[in-house]
C-alpha cells in the first residue's frame, strides 16, 4: 500500500502554481514524485486558482485530532515555524497518531537562550536598525519584548509546540546546532535528539543540461525590500564589479523598481550594456539564466535558507554572500568549492569575493557539473522527500 503523507501550513496563502513552487507545496510534489500519496493542507475556503491537490479546510479542523485521523495518514510535515500560536495544530496531529515533522524555517536564532549576542544581532537586522527610519526604535521594542515576554511566555510555549514532533527539521547545519542547544534547555537530551537537518526543497527543474558557463553573475530578490534584500548595496556592488571587470555581465532578476530603473539609466553606456534587468521571471526562465552563469550573488542581510542560492547551486553556479550568523545556510552552501563568503559586509568585501570567485572559475577551480550533482542530490524536492521518509522509517 502506498504511503500517505501530507504537508500543512496553518496560514492562508494562495494555492496556485506559486505555492507549489516552493516550501510545503513543493515538498508535497516531491513526495508525489517518489510514489507517495500526498496533498498540501491550508486553512480558508477554496480559491479560484487552487491546484487540485490542495486541501482547504476550516482552521478549527487543523486543531482537531479526529479530523487528522480521518485522513489515515502515515506522516505530516508541518510548516508552522515552531510558533506558539500553532502548537494546538501540532498537538492534534500527534494525538491522531501520525508521524510529525516540524519544519523550522529560520536561522535558529529564535530566542535569547540560543546566545544573547547572536540573537540581538539578528533582531537588529530584522528591525533595520541604522538602515531605515524607526529601525532603532523597533530594535529596542523587540529586544525588550524578547527578554521579557519571550523568555517568560514565548519560549515555554514554543517548547510545548516542539515536544509534539517526531523530527524537528532545521534547514541548515547552523540552525541544527542552535536548535540542539535550545532543545537541550527545553527538554533535555530526548528533545535534542529529534533535531535533524532537512533543507528546503528545490524545484527539480533546476539543473544542468550541457550549457556552457559564462562570466556572468546573477542575483535574485524582492528589490522593494530595502531591509532584507538590500538593493542599494547590490547596486553599488555591481557598479563597482562592472567597472573593475570589463568582461563580466550581471543579471538582476526580480520585480523592477523605479530606483533600479534609474540606477540602470545612470550607468555608463558600456556598463549598462552588460547589466540586464530581467524583472519577474518564471522558474523555467530563471533556470535558463542560471544555467549559463558562473556565480549567484546574495546581497541579503538575513535569510532563513535562501532558496535562490539553492536553485543556483543545483544549476551549477557557485555562491557569494556575506559571512553572517543571520545567513545560516551560506557557510554551508559555499563550502568545498561551491562558493565564497565576503571578508567584510560592505562594497569592498562583496566585490572582492565576487572577483575572487570569477577568477576561481577562470583558473579551473570550479566545476559546474560537480556543483550541480552534489547539490541536486541534497536539495532536489524528490531527494528531500526521500530523506524525510528515511528518517521516519529509522526513527
Amino acid at each position: 500500500m502506498a504511503k500517505r503523507w501530507y504537508t500543512c501550513t496553518p496560514v492562508e496563502f494562495g494555492g496556485g502554481p506559486d505555492f507549489f513552487a516552493r516550501d510545503s507545496g513543493l515538498l508535497s510534489r516531491g513526495l508525489q514524485a517518489i510514489g507517495v500519496e500526498s496533498r498540501a493542507v491550508m486553512p480558508s475556503v477554496a480559491k479560484e486558482d487552487d491546484e487540485g491537490d490542495l486541501i482547504r479546510t476550516d482552521y478549527r479542523n487543523l486543531e482537531s485530532a479526529e479530523w487528522w485521523k480521518s485522513h489515515e495518514l502515515d506522516g505530516v510535515v508541518l510548516y508552522a515555524w515552531g510558533r506558539p500560536k500553532f502548537r494546538k495544530v501540532a498537538r492534534a496531529i500527534r494525538e491522531a497518531g501520525i508521524f510529525l515533522v516540524l519544519n523550522q524555517d529560520n536561522s535558529g536564532l529564535v530566542s535569547p537562550l540560543v546566545g544573547l549576542g547572536r540573537w540581538m544581532g539578528e533582531q537588529k537586522l530584522l528591525a533595520g536598525a541604522g538602515q531605515v527610519p524607526g529601525g532603532w526604535a523597533r530594535f529596542a521594542k523587540e529586544t525588550a519584548k524578547g527578554l521579557s515576554v519571550g523568555l517568560a511566555i514565548t519560549d515555554p510555549l514554543r517548547a510545548a509546540h516542539l515536544r509534539n514532533g517526531d523530527i524537528i527539521a532545521c534547514v541548515s547545519p547552523s540552525a541544527v546546532d542552535r536548535y540542539q542547544k535550545l532543545c537541550r534547555i527545553y527538554g533535555g537530551a530526548e528533545l535534542e535528539r529529534k533535531v535533524r537537518l532537512v533543507p528546503h526543497p528545490v524545484n527539480p527543474g533546476f539543473g544542468l543540461h550541457g550549457e556552457t558557463k559564462l562570466r556572468r553573475v546573477v542575483t535574485i530578490g524582492r528589490w522593494n525590500d530595502e531591509v532584507q534584500k538590500r538593493p542599494e548595496l547590490m547596486m553599488r556592488v555591481f557598479a563597482e564589479l562592472l567597472a573593475r571587470d570589463p568582461q563580466v555581465e550581471v543579471d538582476v532578476i526580480g520585480k523592477r523598481t523605479a530606483t533600479l530603473d534609474q540606477w540602470h539609466a545612470d550607468l555608463a553606456k558600456e556598463v549598462a550594456a552588460r547589466t540586464h534587468l530581467r524583472g519577474l521571471m518564471t522558474p523555467d526562465e530563471i533556470q535558463s539564466v542560471l544555467s549559463v552563469a558562473q556565480v549567484s550573488y546574495c546581497s541579503s542581510a538575513y535569510e532563513s535558507f535562501h532558496i535562490a542560492s539553492g536553485e543556483a547551486l543545483c544549476s551549477g553556479c557557485s555562491v557569494v554572500g556575506s559571512k553572517s550568523d543571520s545567513l545560516a545556510s551560506l557557510s554551508w552552501f559555499c563550502a568545498d568549492g561551491s562558493g565564497a563568503l565576503a571578508g567584510s559586509d560592505d562594497v569592498v568585501g562583496h566585490v572582492s569575493a565576487l572577483l575572487a570567485e570569477l577568477d576561481a572559475w577562470a583558473d579551473g577551480q570550479r566545476d559546474a557539473r560537480s556543483i550541480s550533482s552534489r547539490w541536486t542530490k541534497c536539495l532536489s524536492a524528490p531527494e528531500v522527500a526521500r530523506l524525510i521518509l528515511d528518517m521516519s522509517e529509522s526513527n
